[in-house]
């Protein structure tokens, strides 16, 4: 007391006013803390008990900074999925309710970035500053909340925008065996989208991480990553952070959907998905069904790929295009989760690895893949031009078949097998090389009109280079209405026939000189 009366005769006696007026109105604050402990740690789970309120799905805190879901809610004890290292988890230790559920940070703060399934960044730019977070696990827009899909999302594959055309807010299925080029196929698209507003997501699941840096390397050197999102789960994290790895890029996704942009997410791929969800309900002692995956195993991809949609013109006319690849055990489209999957998306491309044996790349099986919205959504200029296509090459393909045991044929045969082999060089398409909407237009429709029949197979390569060319020099007035809805008039369609004879001209004219 007596020093305090020293330093009041220096003047600081207001100083002291000011604490006791702060402390008079001051009351100790307690938040309760729901605590329990660790009974036992697995392979990417831990036994808990003492947690009596928790929730299904809870975010459970536990020592040195790791996290937990709370999956099995039993009377005894919780069944809890681990987020993340737990190596340094032992039986006893503390854990603690959080209250909510486990979120992602979302906005355009994630465009370019590199991150994991919680949001942590791995390209070693910082922290990624974020705007909002969302729950990874959403639910999916109602009916009346949806419209049409009407508009095309052009990949650049020349195979698939004629053929099996994408449009936005479909999900459309990619699968095959081993090493068929689905994820080429995916990139591609991505790649496709540069200049045109759409924001890309590659959500990759279980990958090497050799593979994955590969990919990121080639979105980086094209310019893609400006506009791209990656959320990585790596093949030797947790199946915890595997399981909600497609979960977390969709809510990065559905941020950008509503608010009015159009979003393309790949998931690359579903089958580690299932397999890491297996494993953990096999770990969690759920019981087993088909080929050992729990019974639910339909339900998590279907609650994941019916968010992807589009939005009516209220909610903004943003839109969601999913494009889940599955990999098949030798040829085994019929499989479980395959089936599984065909049966929720709405078309699939399948590569086939025959195909891709013999050179044929994209290696796209036209008559096992179908797009059931897209066509509905193509462009008019591409279903004048490639409308009788995929008819004119199933029969080729059946001819093709058939001429191998040496019959006869007779000259409308060999003409229809010709024809084909036309069509099946100009679907080929090198990697990381999409190709216009002006430019495929010119090439398919000279490939219908016939101006290709006479230029030689080993040629093909030459006579669309030579076409590429000359769409490139079409008038801007053209190239727009090509990429409109509008319809193509007869004027558009001689001038571009003109343009396309001109430039296989050459090669047409040696072809028959050496005939």
């Amino acid at each position: 007391m007596k020093t305090i009366g020293n330093l009041a005769k220096l003047g600081v006696e207001p100083v002291f006013s000011a604490i006791r007026e702060a402390l008079a109105g001051t009351a100790p604050q307690f938040v309760p803390r729901e605590t329990g402990q660790i009974i036992s740690v697995s392979t990417g789970i831990a036994s808990v008990s003492g947690l009596n309120g928790v929730g299904s799905e809870e975010l459970l805190a536990f020592p040195g900074g790791a996290f937990g879901i709370a999956f099995n809610v039993d009377e005894t004890e919780i069944g809890v999925v681990l987020l993340g290292d737990y190596a340094h988890l032992r039986a006893g230790d503390e854990v603690e309710r959080t209250g909510c559920v486990i979120d992602v940070g979302v906005g355009d703060g994630v465009l370019g970035r590199v991150i994991d399934p919680l949001g942590r960044p791995l390209d070693g730019k910082g922290a990624v500053l974020t705007a909002s977070r969302l729950p990874i696990e959403r639910p999916a827009a109602a009916i009346m909340d949806r419209a049409p899909v009407v508009e095309p999302l052009q990949t650049g594959l020349k195979v698939i925008d004629a053929l099996i055309p994408i449009g936005r807010g479909q999900r459309e299925l990619i699968l095959g065996d081993r090493r068929t080029g689905k994820t080429a196929i995916a990139l591609d698209t991505i790649l496709n989208q540069r200049g045109k507003d759409v924001v890309c997501v590659y959500c990759a699941i279980g990958q090497r991480a050799s593979a994955i840096a590969k990919l990121i390397d080639e979105l980086r050197e094209n310019g893609a990553m400006d506009y791209s999102v990656v959320v990585v789960a790596e093949g030797n994290d947790p199946p915890g952070l595997t399981y909600i790895a497609p979960y977390a890029a969709t809510s990065i996704a559905e941020h950008f959907m509503e608010a009015g942009r159009d979003v393309l997410i790949v998931y690359d791929d579903l089958t580690q998905h299932a397999r890491a969800y297996r494993e953990l309900s096999l770990l969690l002692r759920r019981p087993p069904g088909r080929e050992a995956f729990p019974g639910d195993i339909f339900y998590i991809h279907s609650r994941l790929l019916e968010r992807s949609t589009h939005l009516r013109d209220g909610l903004g006319g943003g839109s969601l295009t999913a494009l889940p690849i599955i990999e098949t055990e030798a040829q085994d489209i019929a499989a479980y989760i395959p089936t599984n999957l065909i049966s929720i998306t709405d078309g699939q491309i399948y590569l086939s690895p025959s195909l891709f044996e013999l050179g044929v790349l994209p290696a796209v099986d036209v008559g096992r893949s179908v797009s059931r919205v897209g066509g509905k959504a193509q462009r008019a200029s591409f279903r004048a031009v490639a409308g009788d296509l995929k008819l004119a090459y199933a029969q080729f393909e059946e001819l093709e078949t058939f001429a191998r045991f040496g019959a006869r044929l007779d000259e409308e045969t060999r003409t229809t097998i010709e024809h084909g082999k036309r069509i099946r060089a100009c679907l080929k398409q090198n990697e990381l090389s999409p190709v216009p909407v002006a430019e495929q237009v010119a090439i398919l429709l000279a490939l219908s009109e016939g101006l290709l029949d006479h230029v030689p197979v080993e040629k093909m390569g030459e006579a669309q280079s030579a076409l590429g060319r000359a769409a490139a020099t079409m008038p801007g007035e053209l190239q727009a209405r090509l990429e409109s809805a509008n319809k193509l008039d007869d004027a558009d369609r001689a001038a571009i026939i003109a343009m396309a004879r001109k430039a296989v001209q050459s090669l047409a004219s040696a072809n028959s000189g050496a005939a």
